[in-house]
């Protein structure tokens, strides 16, 4: 059989493919001399600082919860929880050492302590008040026979406000008898008509607020030389769970009224403290 014959391209053709080839190859070698060429230099601006702020995060309430946590408990959640212990003549002593530091010297200080022999014995938080002024005087109702005095009583009961007064005045009827209770504070009674109430007539027994009893002194209708008890009303505590000492306006009332007279007589044994 015969190979058909294949037909050699003509010189005219090869002549127009070796100018296409050269078209391409000189294409890239313009665009490559256009590549590598140098160009201008840029010029870099430089920029300024810039400032950086700590942005701090937020707080969430696991966070609030711990702060909370951290913080301090207030006494009356300590007091709460803690059992409560009866005052002792210790406790009176050093809060007066306490008050007095700042504007007594060493010498004074010693002056203003006590004799243990002036303390009646301590409420152990057992007794009434009945109860207790019971046992520490005896011979209550000799006393109350023998007493004719005007402006004065024989026992002095101090608490922190006009209510507890009156309260202690009712818990007090089993020990009373026919004593006469005079009301010593100052809500909605003038001094003037405690003042004439106490020259009029003989009473016995006086319960009421040292700020009070402190004014009734100084404007002498209340006498202290007969004076034989002096009860604090020392371990109740209030809504706050605070004792009367731990509040500082009647705190500086009770030693102001201390310095009147009763630290003299306590010294003399003629008058005796009591803690209820």
């Amino acid at each position: 059989m015969r190979r058909p014959k294949t037909r050699e391209p003509s010189a005219r053709s090869r002549q127009v493919e070796a100018g296409a080839s050269d078209g391409e190859g000189g294409g890239d070698t313009e665009m490559a001399q256009q590549d590598t060429a140098p160009g201008p230099a840029l010029s870099r601006k430089i920029k300024p600082p810039k400032e950086c702020f700590l942005i701090q995060p937020k707080e969430t309430n696991e966070d609030t919860a711990k702060t909370r946590k951290r913080k301090k408990k207030k006494i009356t959640v300590i007091l709460a929880k803690s059992e409560p212990k009866p005052g002792t003549p210790e406790d009176l002593q050093q809060l007066m050492k306490d008050y007095y530091s700042s504007s007594r010297s060493v010498i004074e200080l010693e002056e203003l302590t006590l004799p243990d022999s002036c303390f009646l014995k301590a409420n152990d938080l057992t007794h009434s008040l009945s109860s207790y002024l019971k046992e520490v005087c005896p011979k209550w109702v000799k006393l109350r026979k023998n007493h004719s005095e005007k402006k004065s009583v024989l026992m002095l009961i101090i608490c922190g406000s006009a209510i507890r007064a009156l309260e202690l005045i009712r818990s007090m009827t089993a020990f009373k008898g026919d004593s006469k209770v005079m009301k010593l504070f100052a809500k909605h009674i003038k001094v003037q008509e405690q003042v004439k109430l106490l020259e009029k007539r003989v009473v016995h027994l006086g319960v009421g607020t040292p700020g009070r009893i402190k004014e009734l002194i100084k404007q002498g209708g209340l006498h202290l030389n007969p004076l034989k008890f002096l009860i604090f009303d020392w371990n109740w505590r209030d809504q706050k769970l605070r004792r009367m000492m731990d509040i500082p306006e009647i705190r500086k009332e009770v030693f102001e009224l201390l310095e009147m007279g009763i630290l003299s007589l306590c010294k003399t044994e003629s008058l005796k403290l009591g803690l209820f």
